[in-house]
Order: structure tokens, then C-alpha cells, then sequence
């Protein structure tokens, strides 16, 4: 009852500080659980954060209020929402089961590093963000207890700025051969098989990440289907990116004991470090190898070989 009293409300007085508590003290239980591999546990307490009006109504928020895109619109043309249609958005996204996803919105932009280049953005409808964020909160924690240590890209409580200390901390005593290597469009090159293989959600989750996948592409008037990828603009993107790369830090790291090799990894640029050459070559052939397996290669003109003196 009090549940329903909350929802006749105002979206202004809604008590947010409880609704983040709530969810983060799921999150935690979610993650402690992954670390202890009961993934029966895990799955129960994932639908049941799936189902919390908490975390539907933050999930709402961080689109339509917090994130820096909230304005720009989908297929369907709607950029802002009414602090009514905000609380009709968070009632809707607790029929899981039944919902329909929508299809995807290009857009370009240019590239920070290359203004001449344009990016293909991928923007999904307001609704479908929203049930995205949801669905972040449910998976993120059970993943942030299994990924590798040193992936800092798209994760909460990491930084490009830890990426770089843990880069100078291995080479600060030490000088050594660096392979600078970047992932040729990544995002848009994905195996979705293959990443649907790794995930380990509850089946309704698996549905709709499948439906996001395999949705339709409105670009220029025109619809399109890609075969691969993951559609770079929606909120769920970076964490599937950062699933379909798990494993190949771990991959790379023990393909030799005499020479250790270290690889670090923010989103979709990587540097693997090593004190022989030769050896950080047979790591660098070790890394296309599993990259492949995920239908990705290295980007030739961004990828070289040379050493920290350097």
C-alpha cells in the first residue's frame, strides 16, 4: 500500500536517497553472491531488482534527466517527458515479459580524434533507455564480481586516470616493449552469438538484450538490420562491450611465465606490456586470436609495436 501511495505522488518528492539505498544494497547482495558463483541466487535476486519500483524510478531519472543525451529523441521523436509521463514510464517498465522494444535512431557525429571521420551513433526511444538502465543495474554488479582487474573502461568507480597509473606503475621500475593496439570498430563488429553465449541473465533479460541486438537501424529514411555489433548510443552498450572483451586480459597474461606479460584495457584501446620482444609478439598474435573469436581484429593503422624509452 505504500508502494501505491508513492506512485499518486509528485515525481519531485519521490525519496531518492532511499530508492539509490535500496538498490545498492541489491547490487551488493547481487555481487557478493556472483563472487560466491551462486548463480541460483544471483538470478533470484536479479528479478527481483528487475521488479523494484526503486530502481525503475532511477533507471527513468538517468535518461530523462541525468544523462547527457536526455534530449536527443528516438524513431518516435519524444525528448522530454512531463514529471507525470516520467512516473506512467516507471509504472510501465515493470512489465517485463511483455515488453516490445523499439527500433534504433543513426546519427553521426565526428570523431574527437579524427574530425573527418564520423561515429554512427545508435539512439534508441526514451522508453527503451529506460528499461536498458534497469537492466544495467541488474547485470552490472554480477559482472563487476567477474571482470578482469585491469579493464577500466565504462565501469563505476574507475577512470581513464587509473588506467594511466596502472600503465605507469608497471613500467615506472622496469622499461619495456609496448604493444599500443586499437580494436577496429568494435562496437559495431561484435559476434552476438558469441556475446549472448557469455551472458548468464535470467531468460526474460536474455529476450530483450536479444531484441535490442536484432532490432531494425533508421538511417537517413532508410531501415537497416545489422548482422553484428551492439548499437553504440544505448545505455546498455558499454557494459555489453565490456562482457564480449572479459577474458582476453586473462587470455593474453598466461601465455608465458619466463617473460610476464600485462595487458590493460580501456573500452575498446588496449597496451600489452613485456620485457622480450619476441614474447610480446606471440602475445600480440594471442590477442588477434581471441579477438577473432568475437568477430574482431586490430585497427593495422592504429596498432604498433615500441618500447617505454622510446
Amino acid at each position: 500500500m505504500a508502494d501505491v501511495a508513492i506512485r499518486t505522488e509528485g515525481w519531485r518528492t519521490l525519496p531518492w536517497k532511499d530508492y539509490q539505498r535500496n538498490v545498492y544494497r541489491l547490487q551488493q547482495r547481487i555481487y557478493r553472491a556472483a563472487r560466491r558463483d551462486d548463480w541460483q541466487r544471483v538470478h533470484k535476486l536479479q528479478r527481483l531488482l528487475l521488479r523494484s519500483w526503486s530502481a525503475r524510478c532511477l533507471a527513468v531519472r538517468q535518461v530523462t534527466q541525468d544523462n547527457r543525451g536526455k534530449r536527443t529523441p528516438g524513431v518516435d521523436g519524444i525528448a522530454s517527458l512531463t514529471p507525470e509521463e516520467r512516473l506512467r514510464y516507471a509504472h510501465q517498465l515493470r512489465y517485463l515479459s511483455r515488453w516490445t522494444t523499439d527500433p534504433i535512431r543513426r546519427t553521426y557525429i565526428p570523431k574527437s580524434s579524427n574530425p573527418n571521420e564520423l561515429r554512427g551513433l545508435g539512439i534508441p526511444t526514451l522508453r527503451d533507455r529506460a528499461m536498458q538502465a534497469v537492466v544495467k543495474l541488474t547485470l552490472e554488479p554480477e559482472w563487476e564480481a567477474q571482470f578482469e582487474p585491469n579493464s577500466y573502461g565504462f565501469r563505476p568507480g574507475r577512470s581513464i586516470h587509473d588506467a594511466i597509473e596502472a600503465i605507469f606503475n608497471h613500467i615506472r621500475l622496469k622499461p619495456k616493449f609496448v604493444l599500443d593496439a586499437d580494436i577496429e570498430k568494435c562496437f559495431d563488429r561484435i559476434d552476438r552469438k558469441a556475446l549472448l553465449a557469455k551472458l548468464h541473465a535470467p531468460q526474460a533479460v536474455m529476450r530483450l538484450i536479444r531484441d535490442w541486438l536484432d532490432e531494425g537501424v533508421l538511417d537517413h529514411g532508410q531501415w537497416l538490420y545489422p548482422e553484428a555489433g551492439t548499437p553504440q548510443g544505448g545505455v546498455i552498450s558499454p557494459l555489453l562491450a565490456n562482457i564480449a572483451l572479459h577474458g582476453l586480459e586473462t587470455a593474453v597474461s598466461t601465455c608465458t611465465r619466463k617473460h610476464p606479460v600485462v595487458i590493460i584495457r580501456y573500452a575498446d584501446d588496449l597496451v600489452i606490456l613485456c620485457d622480450d620482444l619476441d614474447t610480446l609478439k606471440v602475445a600480440q598474435a594471442i590477442a588477434a586470436e581471441w579477438l577473432a573469436t568475437m568477430g574482431l581484429q586490430f585497427k593495422s593503422s592504429k596498432t604498433h609495436i615500441t618500447h617505454t624509452l622510446d
